[in-house]
């Protein structure tokens, strides 16, 4: 049995100084390829990315987004492209060296027996490093709210460490997802739930970002409050 085609897609606003780092990490792994999704970043990122391409030409693409930002456009975009190519698995990660590519080899052999597998911090050998007890406990909280109203198994909702099967991905209504930022997680993981997607968790170590701004605002908080009801109140439309 061959190993499966993957594609990693990685949303970046203001990320120059990370996205190099973490992409080297995932050009170790043989069979892999990166698709950048910069949303119009005023420090350079986008170039980076472009000189990026070029030092690995076929193993690193870049999709340059204008309009309106947001982390769920952005992933839509690139959940399109990476539909409209080859990938046998497509894989989300964040810019911010939070999720280490060492880990990326456990999510995608877990696919083997899974639709969807969640990177997750909340189950056995998981770990969380350089948070602050406050941070730990919102996330903590968030999640068992999550659970609590849409009956999601998962542990770790909203990490955004995430590797797809190509069909189960497939299957997404993408033009009905509405969320912008990281309710977007919680959002397709509901939707594939519901649509009978075997769900997975594999252990990671989460390492609070080294360098750049977190995008967490006040907006993305409340959208996030609002989503898990939202999503139990509205008719599944397949």
């Amino acid at each position: 049995m061959t190993d499966p085609a993957v594609l990693v897609i990685i949303p970046t606003y203001n990320e120059r100084d990370n996205l190099p780092i973490v992409a080297e990490g995932l050009m170790r792994h043989a069979n892999v390829r990166l698709l950048v999704v910069d949303d119009d970043s005023p420090d350079g990122t986008g170039a980076i990315a472009d000189d990026l391409s070029r030092q690995y030409p076929g193993r690193i693409d870049v999709l340059h987004r204008t309009g309106r930002r947001g982390l769920g456009r952005s992933y839509l975009d690139g959940f399109r492209a990476a539909l409209a190519g080859s990938a046998d698995v497509i894989c989300q990660m964040d810019a911010d060296l939070s999720h280490d590519p060492v880990h990326l080899p456990a999510l995608v052999a877990a696919t083997a027996g899974a639709d969807l597998v969640i990177g997750s911090r909340y189950v056995t050998n998981g770990a969380i490093v350089n948070w602050p007890l406050r941070r730990l406990f919102l996330s903590r909280f968030a999640n068992r709210y999550i659970r609590t109203v849409t009956r999601l198994r998962a542990r770790d909702c909203t990490s955004g460490y995430r590797c797809w099967r190509r069909a189960t991905m497939a299957t997404l209504p993408l033009d009905r997802i509405s969320s912008d930022g990281y309710s977007f997680l919680v959002e397709t993981l509901f939707m594939a739930a519901r649509r009978g997607a075997r769900i997975a968790e594999v252990p990671i170590t989460f390492v609070e970002r080294r360098t750049g701004e977190s995008k967490l605002s006040s907006g993305v908080l409340i959208e996030s409050i609002l989503m898990p009801w939202r999503l139990v109140g509205t008719p599944r439309r397949d």
